[in-house]
């Protein structure tokens, strides 16, 4: 559901357990985001967005601009 965040993270070269300490949640909870189990809070995706200096809606599919 949530690839290009998967795709982000594998661009800075970071592990789903770096990704985890730097949203302050566990890798568990990471990867559920990135396959779709969870739907990812709104907090977490605008620090996603911020960390990766990209918009919401390109994490989310809305538009193919970075």
């Amino acid at each position: 559901m949530y690839p290009r965040i998967r795709d982000l993270r594998e661009d800075y070269d970071l592990t789903q357990r770096e990704m985890g300490e730097i949203l302050s949640c566990s890798q568990r909870v990471y990867s559920n985001y990135e396959r779709g189990d969870l739907d990812i809070p709104t907090d977490i995706l605008i620090k996603l967005a911020k960390f990766y200096h990209t918009s919401t809606d390109y994490i989310l599919g809305l538009t193919d601009k970075r």
